[in-house]
């Protein structure tokens, strides 16, 4: 790393906020702005790349000035772990159902974990998706199944 920065961690973040704030902004281009009272569909992530941008600049300029650790070992089971979960999410909410969906995205999530425990990732799994069911079906109203079609809902 370079010997004038300071806090690499900060430096990447902000790297990485700087590039996705302002691939949000160049998206957004492309669409029609409208003002603050008639938001068009480019004002929201615009204004968003903007601010993310911002916040990225300032945590790669403090990374100059302040004192940090260096960034660890990437973790690669864990990411491999964590993206299992997302996208076996997307692929079993509509045929298993939403319970199975957020059971499967909480238990791979927490078993990257190094604390990993059965008994409480069971615990948080059961939790989770009964809120999902009662804020997302029961109170918002989303055309989600509970239980999909694979186990006869």
């Amino acid at each position: 790393m370079l010997s004038f920065i300071r806090h690499p961690k900060d430096f990447w973040t902000g790297v990485i906020f700087i590039c996705i704030g302002l691939a949000a902004v160049v998206i957004g281009r492309d669409y029609n702005m409208g003002t603050a009272g008639k938001m068009g569909p480019a004002y929201f992530p615009t204004i968003l790349g903007g601010l993310l941008t911002l916040i990225g600049l300032a945590a790669s300029v403090r990374s100059f000035f302040r004192d940090g650790e260096p960034i660890g070992k990437f973790a690669v089971k864990e990411t491999i772990l964590i993206l299992t979960g997302v996208l076996l999410f997307g692929f079993l909410v509509r045929g298993a159902g939403l319970v199975a969906a957020v059971f499967a995205i909480i238990m791979f999530s927490a078993y990257a974990s190094s604390k990993f425990k059965w008994v409480p990732a069971i615990a948080l799994a059961i939790g989770a998706a009964v809120f999902a069911v009662v804020v997302f079906v029961e109170l918002l109203g989303l055309p989600i199944a509970i239980i999909g079609p694979w186990f006869g809902g």
